[in-house]
């Protein structure tokens, strides 16, 4: 299941229960019910919501020093401790430095190359036997599997457009722009045409959009969209 919401975003008592459970690990519902100062069928109701979302899981714990049946405890999912608060992007910014620092711009440029090539490997068997239409369609999801903010838009006469209205790496592309020659290269590899982004988080726009040429693609050594570099 894809995390789209906050910590902040669910409602009392769910949002206690998994404070508790990241601050103390996982915990039966006797322990969160006292804990939290609800009934332990409310809070089972309420673990029920949070399973059902996904936040929380069931384990089994054995007491070995005593016989009888497993303890069931609730621990959070990699979905719930992502409600937390991380720092990808800072790692992922001082990533990049280090790379370009150490081994040059030379080298930064080889490895987002890697990370398109990889992309495209993943893609290709997917979409091997659709129609351009529905090779464009399926990248859709370039970003993230079902996602509900990528859409293809017809009926401009410079060709289909795909709009990405939430770019899930928004805080490292508008620190780093290179990133974004990763996506347009990964286009015009798997559709064969020439992309262009028209429009881009980092000018203000509020959204990226990548319009579909009717020219074909380059050759292979002139795929890579470099003038992204430059922010």
């Amino acid at each position: 299941m894809k995390n789209t919401e906050s910590l902040d975003a669910l409602p009392e008592p769910r949002r206690s229960i998994l404070v508790a459970i990241k601050g103390t690990g996982a915990m039966d519902i006797t322990e969160l019910a006292e804990r939290i100062g609800i009934t332990y069928e409310g809070m089972r109701q309420q673990l029920r919501q949070l399973e059902h979302g996904g936040w929380v899981t069931r384990i089994l714990e054995r007491d070995t020093s005593r016989s009888g049946r497993p303890r069931s405890l609730f621990q959070l999912t990699p979905a719930g401790d992502h409600l937390f608060p991380k720092e990808y992007d800072d790692l992922a910014v001082a990533l990049i430095d280090a790379a370009g620092e150490r081994l040059g711009a030379t080298a930064v440029r080889q490895l987002l190359e890697e990370i398109a090539r990889k992309k495209v490997e993943y893609w290709e068997p997917r979409l091997a036997g659709k129609s351009f239409e529905e090779r464009l369609e399926a990248l859709s999801d370039i970003y993230l599997s079902g996602d509900p903010f990528c859409r293809v838009e017809y009926g401009d006469s410079d060709g289909p457009k795909l709009v990405e209205m939430n770019c899930p790496y928004l805080e490292v592309a508008l620190r780093r722009p290179a990133l974004c020659s990763v996506t347009v290269s990964v286009l015009r590899r798997l559709l064969g045409r020439r992309v262009m982004r028209t429009e881009r988080f980092q000018d203000g726009c509020g959204r990226c959009v990548f319009r579909i040429e009717k020219e074909t693609a380059p050759d292979a050594d002139e795929l890579f969209d470099w003038e992204s570099l430059e922010g």
